[in-house]
């Protein structure tokens, strides 16, 4: 059970401000296998940007890229491509198997008045009561996937734990944004304040038992000898 954690009004705080990364990047017009080996050669990463009225194939150097991948913050990258700039979100990764670099990245182009899925932090904010009284606060979900237009899109989301007792939870349902839908399944848990025999417990019934030995297969022997034949 929670019992409240909302700002007074029903609803969590939500910023106001949105991050953004600038990207300048050129177009590519050769998309064959050689070309892309050629761009990662010279540390620039292929990217493209789809969602808007023409799809975009480009490139930038893979350090333009940084302050966007490496964060766990929910951005907005500012793209300008050969001089046109597009105003959009990432979508997707991909690295390199061996050396983990950046391979190529996907960005949806932000569309005034067309929703847009998109995974946004959740920041906690608070001391919960039920910490005070001996719990110990469990943080489960670190985002939530949301759909709404873009000029309604936050940085994060802020929710308040300081009334969250000892025993009870925050569900996704409990998040109230306007004018966000909330994906996620209503009754998962993001936040619960548990004693320390509870988490030793459910710690024990999802990890292996300590120094239990793996079960294995018995190992077939040579199959018994034939008995001799008598004379």
């Amino acid at each position: 059970m929670f019992d409240g954690y909302s700002n007074g009004a029903g609803k969590t705080k939500k910023s106001t401000q949105m991050k953004s990364v600038k990207i300048e990047g050129k177009r590519r017009s050769d998309l064959g296998k050689k070309a892309t080996r050629q761009l990662r050669s010279e540390n620039q990463v292929p990217g493209v940007i789809y969602g808007g009225t023409e799809t975009i194939h480009f490139s930038a150097p893979a350090i333009a890229f940084k302050n966007l991948v490496y964060t766990p913050d929910f951005q907005v990258a500012e793209l300008n491509v050969d001089g046109k700039n597009y105003r959009t979100i990432m979508k997707d990764l991909q690295f390199d198997v061996v050396t983990d670099e950046l391979n190529h990245i996907d960005f949806l182009e932000l569309v005034e008045d067309r929703k847009v899925i998109a995974d946004l932090p959740i920041r906690f904010h608070g001391q919960p009561q039920g910490v005070k009284d001996g719990g110990k606060l469990v943080l489960k979900v670190k985002s939530l996937k949301v759909r709404t237009l873009p000029k309604y899109l936050t940085e994060h989301i802020d929710v308040n734990i300081d009334n969250l007792q000892l025993h009870g939870n925050i569900r996704v349902e409990d998040v109230k944004i306007a004018n966000v839908e909330i994906l996620n399944t209503p009754r998962v848990p993001i936040a619960s304040v548990v004693t320390t025999r509870a988490l030793q417990v459910e710690e024990a019934t999802t990890a292996p038992a300590a120094g239990a030995a793996p079960t294995a297969a018995p190992v077939a022997g040579p199959a018994p000898a034939a008995p001799a034949k008598k004379k």
